[in-house]
């Protein structure tokens, strides 16, 4: 699914939305937010590199980021002092500003470049030598923030330092005495070329400390199970939220479409943080697969749904339960599946088991809403 596909989903969200009660259209504009920050809005995590060090950005990009892989990236042709993007062994892609020899002459390409495309992390280095009583790269930085116009304002800090140990504890106390970097400092790592585990921990920093625009790339990159488990949840926690609001308006059957597409959309989603291309095709096969296709089984369920919203009051919210809970069904199993590794026996297991637990919810909310109906 391509971000046109997602694009006209989104835009079709909030026309409907728009018809939506105020306190409903809020809610659901609300939870459209990180998903289009997330799919929409979504770019390379931009990273600039500033400090003492002279080893070629292609050797350092390999470490910090392809920890343990054996390929070197092509650095034919590269352009310097200006913004680059490089694709990490077919995973995902980061942009680089390398700024570390940036003289005079070169400090004005970077302020443009900057201010046309503003830094996420600033990667500040040491190369073990130079005087830390003479901080000239953060001096640099907050140099660039002042002629920049505050493109830096939000940017993160890491420190790298390619001395020893005790050479890193000594960069990390020179940044934490500086007011305007402290707050800012994610942490200082030792570089090594030898050595993945701190550049395997820099990755899962980076993925939780990136804005959600930056997220899923940088996800991508590090595969880091824990972090593509927490955002393939906002994602169904997202789409769940929207597709009660809908399920729970009084339009039978015109809301089928637009939740078959959420949870394709949810699905796709899924698939594309844990490392797999977005594929409507693949995601509606898993779908239909799990049992939740949109051939007869699931126009049944869905006309029942339809039936019940001729009934006012408590038929509406339970069609919205009934909605939202499939829509969580599902995105537990592509998470179970695509993220977990699960077999699709067992995926579709839990689909079901997610799916029945919810009817009971459904079925004791129905019957507590009837219930405080006839008493009044």
């Amino acid at each position: 699914m391509n971000q046109k596909a997602l694009l006209r989903i989104a835009e079709k969200l909030e026309r409907l939305a728009g018809r939506l009660p105020s306190k409903i259209r809020n809610s659901v504009l609300r939870e459209l937010t990180p998903l289009k920050e997330l799919f929409l809005q979504q770019r390379p995590p931009r990273f600039l590199f500033i400090g003492s060090s002279k080893m070629p950005a292609h050797r350092i990009i390999n470490t910090l980021f392809t920890p343990g892989a054996q390929e070197q990236m092509n650095v034919a042709l590269m352009p310097v002092h200006r913004w680059i993007d490089w694709n990490i062994s077919g995973h995902g892609t980061i942009s680089i500003l390398d700024a570390r020899d940036a003289g005079d002459s070169a400090t004005a390409q970077v302020e443009e470049d900057l201010r046309r495309q503003s830094a996420d992390v600033v990667f500040l280095f040491d190369d073990g030598e130079s005087d830390l009583a003479r901080p000239s790269a953060s001096n640099f930085m907050l140099h660039l923030q002042d002629d920049v116009g505050g493109a830096l304002d939000d940017a993160k800090v890491i420190g790298v330092s390619f001395g020893s140990e005790r050479r890193a504890a000594q960069l990390d106390e020179a940044l934490k005495a500086q007011p305007a970097i402290r707050d800012r400092l994610l942490k200082v790592i030792q570089f090594t070329e030898m050595h993945s585990v701190e550049t395997r921990g820099l990755l899962s920093v980076l993925a939780a400390e990136l804005p959600n625009e930056a997220k899923i790339e940088m996800i991508r990159i590090s595969r880091d199970r824990e972090a593509q488990h927490h955002v393939a949840q906002m994602l169904i926690k997202s789409t769940t939220a929207i597709c009660t609001a809908i399920g729970a308006q009084p339009i039978p059957l015109a809301d089928l479409p637009i939740l078959t597409s959420l949870q394709v959309m949810m699905v796709s989603g899924i698939m594309y943080i844990s490392g797999r291309e977005r594929s409507l095709r693949a995601a509606t096969e898993f779908i239909t697969a799990l049992g939740a296709n949109v051939g007869a089984g699931m126009l049944l369920r869905e006309g029942a749904r339809a039936i019940l919203k001729f009934f006012p009051g408590w038929g509406n919210v339970v069609c919205g339960m009934v909605a939202g809970a499939g829509t969580y069904a599902i995105g537990r199993a592509a998470t179970a599946f695509f993220i977990g590794g699960v077999s699709l026996r067992d995926a579709r297991r839990k689909y079901l088991a997610d799916r029945k637990k919810a009817s009971h919810k459904s079925h004791w909310s129905h019957g507590s809403l009837r219930g405080s109906k006839s008493i009044e």
